[in-house]
């Protein structure tokens, strides 16, 4: 009885929680103003008057492009100086540079995808969410050719009036992006900083040697480091280092850190790229879906809760509040990701796979009231019937579930984009559709019982 009522406790509390993230707006701003109230005998006191001024979704859904429009492009690779095995490779490593790039500045369920049109190759990209055709197009459409450079003895820093001048005067080495393998942020790694944000960075086996040439004869100078032509660092070498990682030190913050190690990554492109076409693209298509979408699942979650009721009667009743619940966890899921992973970006797919799992929500319950029913018909009491209604349903409900899992799970590995997204969330919806059956419908119907008995 006492972990029944703990169960129920818990199920309230995650219930409210739901609730409030699913809330349309919340007040987020209060001005509050003070009003003389006057009184008999000469008397008068302030009345506190609290007024809303904005009215904010604290977690709103993440829509794709689909829905909630952005903008997309088409990147033409050049291969002219690629030999024709390694075309394909060059396409895909350039590919995932790009996706890579994408997903450092925070751009949510982008997709990227390469295309081969006779003997050119393109990259697809859609970044939902992202109105501005031009900005995006600095976002990932540069060439990104990066270059270590040095500055010549003659035209040293110490030799010009302009350190400025001398840094853009450096000479290129031969040493670029494609040499580089990674690089990352780390904290503390020097022995000159404690805990300062510092950049990580390593190159390939044949970079290395580039690079150890290159610090051995500017020990003590600058190495510009040139992203499509402007200088994005310009370290100075304390030694000779030969195993091709190395440190780049300074009063960095997290952000900028981050910011130049977003930048060396994208240098790494194997081939130029150049946009061919770039367009935006509105959501007022993905407002119509959207508000059919609503429509088909109020319709679909109304005529399931009538059935439960007139099939079922008081059983259905509490089916239909689990139901509730489950609609209420789920979306909490897609909203937040629990806070630890990251939110479901929500495509007309995702609506799909959502709306199915409604319908396989109802099937478990199905399943233990129809055992249930069986249970009562051969006289055991409703109590002895619950407990032996779910234990006899439950390899039913777990089966079908996993193999539901299962076939998500395929799509999301073999799958691409919007298949992706289907799968997603009609993974979770399966998940807690088994949290709803068997704890918060059990939950609730002991209590119940327990009561009657």
């Amino acid at each position: 009885m006492n972990r029944s009522r703990l169960s129920l406790w818990s199920i309230i509390f995650l219930t409210l929680i739901a609730i409030f993230v699913n809330l349309p707006f919340i007040p987020s701003n209060i001005e509050i103003k003070l009003k003389q109230i006057n009184l008999p005998f000469n008397r008068s006191i302030p009345e506190v008057e609290f007024n809303p001024t904005k009215l904010t979704n604290l977690f709103p859904l993440k829509l794709g492009l689909d829905l909630q429009g952005g903008t997309q492009l088409v990147l033409q690779t050049n291969m002219e100086k690629i030999t024709r095995e390694a075309k394909d490779d060059a396409l895909e490593s350039a590919r995932q540079v790009i996706e890579r790039r994408v997903n450092l500045f925070g751009v949510s369920e982008a997709i990227v995808q390469s295309s081969k049109l006779g003997n050119e190759r393109r990259i697809l990209v859609d970044l939902p969410g992202i109105k501005d055709a031009s900005s995006a197009a600095s976002l990932v459409g540069k060439t990104a050719q990066l270059e270590f450079r040095e500055v010549p003895a003659s035209q040293s820093a110490e030799a010009t009036q302009s350190a400025f001048l001398a840094i853009y005067s450096a000479v290129p080495t031969g040493l670029t992006g494609a040499d580089l393998s990674k690089a990352q942020v780390v904290f503390g790694q020097s022995a000159t900083a404690l805990a300062g944000a510092e950049v990580s960075i390593q190159f390939t086996s044949s970079g290395a040697k580039k690079f150890a040439d290159l610090t051995k004869r500017n020990i003590g100078k600058q190495i510009p480091i040139f992203l499509d032509g402007e200088v994005i660092s310009s370290p100075v070498v304390q030694t000779e280092i030969l195993d091709g990682n190395a440190l780049i030190t300074g009063d960095f913050s997290t952000d900028e850190a981050k910011n130049l190690v977003v930048q060396l990554n994208a240098g790494a492109l194997p081939v130029p790229i150049k946009i061919i076409e770039q367009r935006s693209i509105g959501a007022s298509l993905g407002l119509e879906s959207i508000n059919k979408s609503i429509i088909a699942g109020v319709v679909g979650f109304a005529i399931v809760m009538i059935y439960m009721i007139a099939y079922y009667g008081f059983w259905g009743l509490i089916a239909d509040c689990a139901l509730v619940i489950y609609t209420l966890i789920v979306l909490t899921i897609f909203k937040t990701g629990l806070f630890i992973l990251p939110p479901v970006t929500l495509t007309l797919a995702g609506i799909a796979g959502f709306i199915l799992s409604i319908g396989m929500a109802v099937d478990a319950n199905i399943l233990i009231f129809e055992r249930m029913k069986e249970e009562r018909r051969w006289g055991k009491s409703p109590s002895l019937a619950l407990e032996l209604g779910f234990k006899r349903a439950w390899s039913s409900i777990r089966d079908s579930n996993i193999s539901s899992l299962i076939t998500a799970l395929v799509l999301y590995i073999f799958g691409s984009g919007l298949v992706r997204g289907f799968a997603v969330t009609l993974a979770i919806g399966v998940a807690i559709s088994m949290f709803t059956a068997i704890i918060v419908t059990r939950t609730i119907l002991r209590l119940f019982f327990n009561r009657l008995s």
